[in-house]
């Protein structure tokens, strides 16, 4: 669909039209043209008084893209919903890696769903996608969750990969499914009825209950929940996926952040402070810091800039080098001169290229399918004492070499992603209750949208190296470009 978007010129004497595109966003009438609607339970809330303006009506319907010129469908609630709220019965899963914020987004959906709507079956699905064919769900309540925004980590267990079908439709077999009543009081066979509902059943039946799967992961995950939708689309079945997009390095492409980020960039101004101490309580100390990043470089681009005890910072969007004239060799021995000291931050993506690594290496993949990285940090403390010991034999040198992945990623949401989860949860429950489908819910200039779930599985968040913020940290750090003459 494409909107007019007028613009003036500079004189307003002239008006030009500029054509907006407005993603198409999936429903469950698309392919489930008979659903009923109801009254949004919000009217009768106390919590609530909503005004005319409180609903998301068509000519508020909009949230732009200011990059591309797409448009998005605004998040929010609606005056209609498509899931009778007693009949609901939803799943959350969480998968990949930790990342500050997943217990809290987590503890949103489940209040959010209760008393925001009147849910009252929402299951919690351990260990990531094999958490479906494996082990047993939890039934979740706000009195359960009403502490896990103060946890870091994922209350429901997390694990990379296990996405299979066939896996999951055997695990189903192999447990007797077809033999079980469905009305059997086992939590564990009333999670497999929505397992069964996802996978086999061809279409709605009266009196059966609604299905919603909420998926919080990275650009993997969406990945797997594309397919996971595309399924469920194709068997016509009345059932709502919602993504909830979790990646500590911000690497997600069309929203403005991903929740945990700025927790990330907090905790690292910790480990910079210590390589900084380190290394100026050192003759010719180095303090060495890898930050989480494996594609891009934003959490060592806004640790650098909110530090300002960087001397340099390696990135994987900015190739490096070494030896030679304008390499990473001579800044670092002109700056020991100078000041005695350097902090050098690397994101772990960086320098990848020109680490040496065998064919099997090469190869190597995780279990999400990504390659497996060496340690940058590893390869530059060794290849940094090398290059000193060569030229300066008779010097001291250190190099204190922190790596604090774990503790940036295990700690609790602060306050700024706390909130922002939230507003994440309650978006999307507001959209899969209003009928949307197979879509993510985030900010797009400051506003909450509705992004198809294909659109955010593709789309990457580089590091612009050249915008002002990249200019910003080299007019901080004073290093070279690393361009070779």
């Amino acid at each position: 669909m494409s909107l007019p978007h007028p613009t003036t010129t500079a004189s307003d004497s002239s008006t030009t039209t500029i054509p907006i595109n407005l993603q198409p966003l999936p429903h469950l009438t698309h392919y489930l043209p008979d659903l009923q609607t109801h009254p949004n339970p919000l009217n009768q809330n106390p919590f609530f008084h909503p005004s005319p303006l409180f609903y998301i009506h068509p000519s508020s319907d909009l949230v732009l893209n200011n990059d591309n010129l797409l448009a998005y469908h605004r998040a929010g609630p609606r005056e209609r919903v498509f899931f009778d709220p007693p009949r609901v019965r939803a799943a959350v899963v969480t998968c990949g890696g930790l990342c500050p914020g997943m217990n809290t987004v987590i503890r949103e959906l489940v209040v959010g769903l209760w008393e925001l709507y009147g849910v009252r079956e929402i299951y919690g699905v351990r260990a990531g996608f094999r958490g479906f064919y494996t082990g047993d769900p939890v039934l979740m309540d706000p009195e359960m969750v009403h502490d896990w925004h103060k946890k870091g980590g994922t209350e429901l267990q997390t694990s990379r990969g296990g996405f299979d079908l066939d896996r999951i439709v055997n695990g189903i077999q192999d447990r007797g499914y077809n033999q079980v009543a469905p009305s059997s009081s086992s939590l564990f066979w009333r999670l497999i009825i929505l397992i069964d509902s996802l996978l086999f059943v061809a279409g709605p039946k009266p009196g059966r209950r609604s299905r919603v799967v909420y998926i919080i992961g990275g650009d993997g995950t969406m990945r797997g929940a594309v397919k996971l939708f595309d399924e469920i689309r194709r068997k016509k079945l009345n059932v709502g996926i919602v993504g909830i997009p979790k990646t500590v390095d911000n690497d997600v492409g069309i929203i403005d952040r991903s929740f945990g980020f700025q927790t990330a960039v907090e905790m690292a101004q910790q480990a910079i402070s210590a390589g900084h101490v380190e290394a100026e309580s050192a003759v010719n100390g180095i303090g060495l810091v890898k930050l989480m990043g494996r594609s891009t470089g934003h959490i060592a681009l806004n640790a650098t800039l909110s530090s300002r005890d960087v001397d340099c910072c390696l990135i994987p969007e900015n190739e490096f080098y070494l030896e030679g004239k304008g390499g990473l060799f001579e800044f670092l021995e002109h700056r020991l001169k100078k000041n005695g000291h350097a902090v050098l931050v690397v994101a772990e993506g960086a320098g990848q290229d020109i680490i040496p690594r065998t064919d099997a290496q090469k190869e190597e993949r995780d279990e999400s399918g990504n390659p497996v990285f060496l340690d940058v940090g590893v390869w530059l403390k060794s290849a940094l004492k090398k290059w000193w010991d060569q030229d300066h034999p008779d010097e001291l040198f250190t190099v204190k070499y922190i790596d604090p992945t774990y503790m940036i990623r295990a700690v609790p949401a602060n306050a700024t992603d706390n909130l922002y989860c939230t507003l994440l949860a309650h978006s999307a429950i507001h959209g899969v209750m209003a009928g949307y489908t197979g879509f993510v819910a985030g900010p797009i200039n400051g506003n909450y949208a509705y992004i198809p779930l294909e659109e955010v599985a593709v789309a990457k968040n580089p590091v612009n190296t050249a915008a002002h913020k990249w200019a910003w940290v080299r007019s901080v750090t004073n290093q070279p470009d690393f361009l070779r003459s």
